[in-house]
């Protein structure tokens, strides 16, 4: 789960991580509103979307009197602010954060992510800060400098120094640096997340390390945990098909493809999103049921793959082991019962009662695509987007 800026840094507040003054704002009236009330000459105006890249789009500005709060405020709020990140369509700005100018000597880069491969969390720095980080890994990934943390171990004093000083703090800086990470660690700990950055950390002229930015992302399994943080939860900046996913209790990524694939397990949903692009196709949407395949589940993962106009097949893809395959192919019959599904079915049920459920599909009326193999429903599915869009 993302959150805003402004969210991420009242969180930041909460473990001591020092941020700049700022009021989020809605309106221009409460723009307006809290440029009086932070009492700054300069301000920062700075759009919010779950989106880096805000101010290369026009997305963050200064501002020096009230009048020009008041002008960037309405420029703003309401504007299609496209960034590397939203992608060409672009995402509607709603609201604004209003925030205390800051005097910078330094920009650095600073961000938490789970390293799989080392089974370990990362902590990275780096001196290119307000730089696209990515643009820094693909280019000189040399000055990306990273510290293993290990689970049991959290963050520790030696490594929060190390860290501070590979940036060339010094002094009055290194001991402030070595406060700022480690309260970023415990937030990041504390509240589960997968993902932290702040792009940029600065230095102040007075020697403060401040988190000019921030951006946080929360593991979805570890919500359960936390039922405060789901009031964060802006459900106007996510895809609305992975938010009513979502709601169905199911797993969707919206992708590029024009194959609609409805598979139990995600294992068997990326091998077969796999072997579709094998056979020369491309997935439009990861869609993991779950070990559940009823009726309703059915109904409203063909609801959710068919929001999608890209879409030209659907691969049903299911494996009974738990779950019976005659079960599953009841499921579907009755779910495109009441789904009106346009476009070709191909369906590849193997385990339990496999057989079963391949009868059941050809006596019924409804015009499937049954397949024999994976192999070969992929080929299938491939097949029938060709002939749809000819």
């Amino acid at each position: 789960m993302k959150i805003h800026e402004y969210q991420a840094k009242e969180i930041f507040r909460k473990y001591n991580v020092r941020v700049p003054v700022g009021k989020p704002a809605f309106t221009v009236a409460e723009a307006l509103s809290a440029y009086d009330t932070l009492n700054s000459e300069t301000v920062v105006v700075k759009a919010q979307i779950h989106a880096g890249g805000r101010g290369k789009g026009g997305g963050v500005k200064l501002a020096h009197s009230r009048d020009e709060v008041e002008t960037l405020a309405a420029q703003m709020l309401g504007m299609n602010l496209i960034t590397h990140q939203t992608g060409p369509e672009g995402k509607e700005v709603q609201r604004l954060l209003i925030e205390t100018g800051i005097d910078i000597a330094q920009e650095f880069y600073a961000g938490i992510v789970l390293d799989r491969k080392e089974k370990k969390f990362v902590f990275m720095v780096s001196t290119e800060g307000g730089v696209e980080i990515e643009k820094v890994a693909a280019e000189t990934p040399e000055k990306i400098i990273k510290e293993w943390i290990h689970p049991e171990n959290g963050l520790t004093a030696d490594q929060a120094t190390t860290l501070a000083q590979t940036l060339g703090l010094q002094g009055a800086q290194l001991d402030s640096g070595v406060e700022i990470f480690s309260a970023l660690w415990a937030a990041f700990i504390g509240l589960d997340c997968s993902l932290m950055e702040i792009n940029p950390l600065v230095v102040t002229k007075g020697d403060v390390v401040i988190a000019l930015d921030a951006k946080i992302n929360f593991d979805s399994n570890g919500l359960y945990r936390h039922p405060e943080l789901l009031e964060l939860r802006d459900e106007s900046e996510e895809d609305p098909a992975e938010a009513k996913a979502s709601a169905y209790n199911l797993n969707y990524i919206k992708l590029d493809g024009n194959v609609g694939c409805m598979v139990n397990g995600a294992g068997l949903a990326m091998g077969t999103m796999d072997i579709i692009k094998l056979k020369g196709g491309e997935p439009a949407n990861f869609l993991d049921v779950g070990g559940v395949a009823n009726p309703e589940t059915v109904a409203n993962g063909f609801k959710i793959i068919l929001s999608d106009p890209n879409v030209q097949a659907i691969l049903i893809n299911i494996f009974g082991g738990i779950v019976r395959c005659d079960r599953v192919a009841q499921g579907v019959i009755d779910a495109m019962e009441t789904i009106k599904v346009e476009v070709p079915v191909v369906i590849r049920l193997e385990g339990t009662n496999a057989q079963q459920a391949s009868e059941l599909l050809k006596r019924s009326p409804l015009d499937f695509i049954v397949a024999n193999s994976l192999n070969d429903a992929a080929e299938k599915a491939v097949a029938a987007t060709f002939k749809g869009a000819a």
